[in-house]
């Protein structure tokens, strides 16, 4: 059964048990699942109010792009853990003889860069959610102002959380080249989306 499958309490047991998976990787993309789910529910309580009718067209546009990032994230959740039971099962490998250390080596590194991969598009997605929450910002029903906030933090929270999960992954990687793209690239996008979550928690705090 896949986590998204289970029901909430289920799942934070199994996240609080002495199970290595799900782990931090997939609690960050629940995060950014709840976070970008504000966010849409946000545009739904916009949609249809006279008050807001001239940015009707702008924010069903945000509605769209909420929804296919909300479906993002929750495929996210598994693919975090099963990316980490990639890298576990390396592990029952035989390592015997010569050739059978070999292909364990190689098996380890492919594993560790799919679960470089993993979170990194994470935090593409969670980028690119905070840049559709912020664009809500004075265009949406403000009795829902401090949704968008609540937002922002749990897109922050998952934007951080996936690097951290880049790190350690990236710490076991041979290849420098992978390394050095994906440590200048996550950076990247944890200091653009950093800046957007805190400046839309900014902005929201002066509405509310």
């Amino acid at each position: 059964m896949q986590l998204i499958d289970l029901k909430v309490n289920e799942f934070m047991t199994v996240l609080g048990s002495d199970e290595p998976a799900p782990g931090g990787g997939s609690a960050s993309a629940l995060a950014g699942a709840m976070g970008i789910s504000l966010t849409k529910m946000v545009t739904e309580l916009t949609i249809g109010k006279k008050k807001y009718a001239e940015f009707e067209e702008i924010v069903k546009q945000r509605q769209a792009e909420a929804a296919r990032l909300q479906d993002a994230f929750i495929i996210a959740i598994d693919e975090d853990t099963e990316a980490f039971n990639k890298v576990s099962a390396v592990f029952t490998m035989p390592k015997d003889t010569e050739e059978e250390k070999a292909a364990r080596k190689e098996a380890m590194q492919n594993a560790l860069e799919g679960a470089t991969k993993t979170p990194f598009k994470m935090m593409e997605i969670a980028t690119e959610a905070l840049k559709v929450t912020e664009a809500l910002i004075g265009k949406s029903n403000t009795n829902a102002a401090s949704d968008l906030g609540v937002a922002a933090l749990n897109l922050k929270s998952a934007l951080q959380g996936a690097w951290l999960n880049v790190l350690i992954n990236l710490s076991g990687v041979k290849n420098e080249d992978f390394v050095k793209h994906y440590r200048k690239n996550g950076l990247e996008l944890l200091t653009e989306g950093s800046k957007l979550a805190d400046h839309i928690y900014t902005e929201i705090e002066k509405i509310v």
